[in-house]
């Protein structure tokens, strides 16, 4: 089940691969996110050493919890393998990708991350990209005229 998504990311890169990584989360933090209130617009995942982070992703303070010192955009920590960690840290090394959060899911009863490694797009192939989307609209109204 979706929890949250990131809706500007696959406008903004062209995803080559996902992957799934646990998230370290307290308590009111995941009754957050099983209540869908957060942000995944503008965060992004970098390498510290050996471990990756998700940086600027905003989990709204869970309402019935004592959030006194609660900073919702905190770094939280990616749970991975460390060969998936170093293949990923390598990959991003190269110009152009990045690691892009796409959605937060919950799998059975755990919280985890989807992200994607993509490619930036450049601003001619996204225009190419809503051009290719409004032909294909068209067409498909077309059709449903039965013309």
């Amino acid at each position: 089940m979706q929890l949250l998504k990131n809706k500007k990311a696959t406008h903004e890169y062209a995803i080559e691969k996902t992957y799934t990584a646990g998230v370290v989360l307290s308590g009111p933090e995941v009754k957050s996110l099983r209540n869908q209130s957060g942000s995944l617009t503008g965060s992004f995942i970098k390498s510290f050493g050996d471990e990756l982070v998700l940086i600027n992703a905003q989990i709204s303070p869970y309402k019935f919890a004592n959030n006194a010192e609660y900073d919702p955009k905190r770094t939280r920590k990616l749970l991975l393998r460390k060969k998936e960690i170093t293949a990923l840290t390598t990959a991003i090394t190269e110009k152009g990708r990045a690691l892009v959060p796409l959605s937060f899911d919950l799998i059975g009863n755990k919280v985890k991350l989807t992200f994607g490694l993509g490619r930036g797009l450049k601003l001619h192939d996204k225009r190419a990209k809503m051009k290719e989307r409004t032909i294909q609209r068209d067409i498909a109204r077309e059709m449903k005229r039965g013309r």
